[in-house]
């Protein structure tokens, strides 16, 4: 079992910048998926943002250039960011941080694009105005 869960969602102005942050904890296995997801109001869940165990990361267009995904690993957890730069009233949304663990002995899923994890947290609001 793991446990996610994020922080660092805010209102800001159109332009300004915002990092979020996931802790996870639990059953970390050293092969794993972990993303940024976001759905603003009335609209489809979008993955936006995902790192692999090995290192390779992608973004969605509508972000691609403005955000950036980091991930910092200290014993039994791992901490994901999301650095978002630039922001727009268009990035309002909730976002979610999620992740799938495998340990070595597993075949590891598909980490790219974003898709559906295992394992998700409950969210963090992100405002911005014009």
């Amino acid at each position: 079992q793991v446990n996610l869960v994020e922080s660092g969602g805010d209102s800001v102005q159109a332009g300004g910048s915002l990092t979020l942050s996931c802790q996870a904890s639990g059953e970390l296995y050293s092969n794993y998926c972990m993303g940024w997801f976001r759905q603003g109001s009335g609209k489809a869940r979008e993955g936006i943002a995902a790192i692999d165990s090995d290192g390779i990361i992608s973004y969605a267009d509508s972000v691609k250039g403005r955000f950036t995904i980091t991930i910092s690993k200290d014993n039994a957890k791992n901490t994901l960011y999301l650095e978002m730069n630039n922001l727009k009233p268009e990035d309002t949304a909730m976002y979610y941080c999620s992740a799938s663990f495998w340990p070595p002995t597993m075949e590891v899923g598909t980490c790219h694009p974003p898709n559906e994890y295992n394992y998700w947290g409950q969210g963090t609001q992100v405002t911005v105005s014009s």
